[in-house]
């Protein structure tokens, strides 16, 4: 039998350096579960390390949490990468810090890139240029998100920047994501007249929360028979009456 779960797969918490410190792995669990949300991701800009502590926070609460980054391309083009397991998502990092430019980061520039454990404990402080564009091109990204047995979805492709629309104008063919975002500021109606000539690709919106206050401010409905990874990725294929929705 299939059921609906609600779902927010994009949000940073504090190890990202543009999100606000308050988002804890252990505070988006609290508040993702006071919001009615049934799976989340953590996908902080270019690392995986808070990953794991949000699903240690998770444990004995029946929220579901994907351990996943978002990877900026060499083109400044956002890819949400989604992975079953902490291991492969150890894999994808170990793979962007290789390709993240040398250098180190500018806290009163650019934040600070808080590592932290389920129960709210600074671990220490990301140095590496976490904001930065890696030097993978999206190609490259969605190949390797493949070769982990990750979900690749082009973040808010709505967006005047950070966008494959924004920074290439196309989705080149032959790019097989598994999925497209939209972000808040998109309307469903809206999102069916502009962006018609990508309609056949799936579409998914998430919150993009970088703030306590924007988590679950717009999810997506999965229609599965159980809420996990592999069920996620029938889904997103629209397999055997699996769905996604939003509005």
């Amino acid at each position: 039998m299939l059921k609906d779960f609600r779902a927010d797969l994009h949000m940073h918490t504090c190890l990202s350096p543009c999100a606000e410190i308050d988002m804890t792995p252990r505070e988006i669990v609290r508040v993702s579960i006071e919001r009615g949300l049934d799976i989340i991701a953590v996908t902080d800009h270019n690392s995986a390390e808070n990953a794991e502590a949000a699903q240690r926070a998770a444990r004995g609460t029946g929220l579901g949490v994907l351990a996943g980054m978002e990877v900026t391309s060499s083109e400044e083009v956002h890819v949400l990468a989604l992975f079953e397991s902490p291991d492969s998502a150890r894999m994808m990092q170990e793979v962007v810090y290789e390709n993240i430019p040398s250098g180190e980061n500018d806290e009163r520039l650019y934040g600070h890139q808080i590592v932290v454990n389920e129960d709210n404990e600074v671990l220490g402080f990301n140095k590496r240029l976490l904001i930065s564009a890696t030097k993978l091109n999206v190609g490259r990204i969605v190949e390797i998100v493949f070769s982990f047995g990750g979900i690749s979805i082009a973040s808010h492709v709505d967006r005047e920047s950070f966008s494959i629309l924004s920074q290439l104008g196309f989705i080149p063919e032959g790019l097989k994501f598994d999925a497209l975002e939209l972000s808040p500021n998109m309307s469903r109606d809206r999102a069916e007249t502009v962006f018609a000539s990508i309609r056949a690709f799936t579409w998914v919106s998430f919150s993009d929360a970088h703030y306590v206050k924007d988590i679950g401010k717009r999810i997506t409905t999965f229609t599965l028979k159980e809420p996990t990874f592999e069920e996620i990725r029938q889904a997103l294929a629209l397999k055997d009456g699996r769905s996604v929705s939003w509005s």
